[in-house]
């Protein structure tokens, strides 16, 4: 190693003096005391965040965790890994507190990936991955403090299950399809029926009103007409005219009838002091009537 050297931005070096901890040189032109200090030898990393064996990155780094098999919490085999963000932020701790950083971080990431996994049900486990992320970050969190290392994000990569459970899925999936069909349908015809109700009450209502309105009309039709009858010929009079106009206007409605007999009623004698009393020649009637009668 040279006695005089440049570290690079975001790296920097363990400096060693009789084999102990002595001091972290960040970027910038750096020296050591021969003999009496070394510099701290990264090799068992394996150029995972360091560089040439014994600068240290500092920078985020990424660790892919290898394939591996999961049990849900309903008992089904999936296979899962992830990808680790992180970077150290203690170079101290992250040299000296674990054997082999990098190593170590794709482990702690894989056992936490499978726990999670465990403690989850398939369908969670495929529908909800961003909460399976939060959920390992926060427990890779819990480690990451005495390691020296501050642990970014993670992210689920691959999800797979074998053919079987594949295919159950499918068949899973597509008897959802067919119950939320069935679901939309009923509540489309209920909401269709509800509706077709509505729309006949209304109906009803509007046809209802409008006869009241239409028999308020012939109320005050009739009210007006009867007091125009009482003060030209009395209230007894008018009384008279308003029960033969009304007994004349039933024989429009027998006449009306669809069988092949009408009876009409000839009571009309009851009828003459009214038709006296309204119409000009009333007296005229009156004896004519009396006149048929003799005959």
């Amino acid at each position: 190693m040279p006695l005089i050297y440049v570290v690079p931005q975001s790296h920097c070096v363990v400096i060693e003096r009789f084999g102990r901890f002595s001091r972290v040189q960040q970027a910038g032109i750096r020296m050591r005391v021969p003999i009496m200090e070394s510099i701290r030898w990264l090799g068992s990393w394996q150029r995972n965040a360091n560089k040439d064996g014994w600068l240290l990155e500092l920078s985020e780094q990424q660790t892919d965790t290898p394939a591996r098999q999961c049990h849900t919490k309903d008992n089904v085999a999936i296979t899962a890994n992830a990808s680790v963000y992180w970077r150290i932020i203690d170079p101290r701790k992250a040299v000296y507190e674990v054997d082999v950083l990098p190593q170590a971080v794709s482990d702690v990431a894989l056992n936490a990936l499978r726990s999670n996994v465990g403690a989850m049900e398939l369908d969670q486990v495929l529908s909800e991955r961003q909460l399976l992320n939060d959920r390992i970050a926060a427990q890779l969190t819990q480690t990451a403090t005495k390691w020296g290392v501050l642990f970014t994000r993670v992210e689920i990569q691959e999800l797979t299950t074998s053919g079987d459970v594949s295919s159950s899925m499918l068949q899973q999936m597509d008897a959802d399809r067919r119950r939320r069909a069935m679901v939309s349908e009923a509540e489309g015809k209920a909401a269709a029926e509800v509706r077709l109700a509505e729309a006949e009450k209304n109906s009803i209502v509007l046809r209802a009103q409008g006869k009241a309105e239409a028999l308020q009309l012939i109320a005050d039709a009739e009210l007006s007409y009867l007091r125009c009858v009482s003060q030209v010929l009395g209230p007894d009079a008018a009384k008279d005219v308003l029960i033969a106009q009304k007994f004349i206007d039933g024989f429009d409605v027998i006449s009306k009838n669809p069988a092949n007999k009408v009876f009409l009623p000839n009571a009309f004698a009851g009828l003459l002091p009214a038709i006296e009393h309204g119409h000009p020649h009333g007296t005229q009637l009156s004896n004519n009537s009396h006149s048929s009668d003799r005959a």
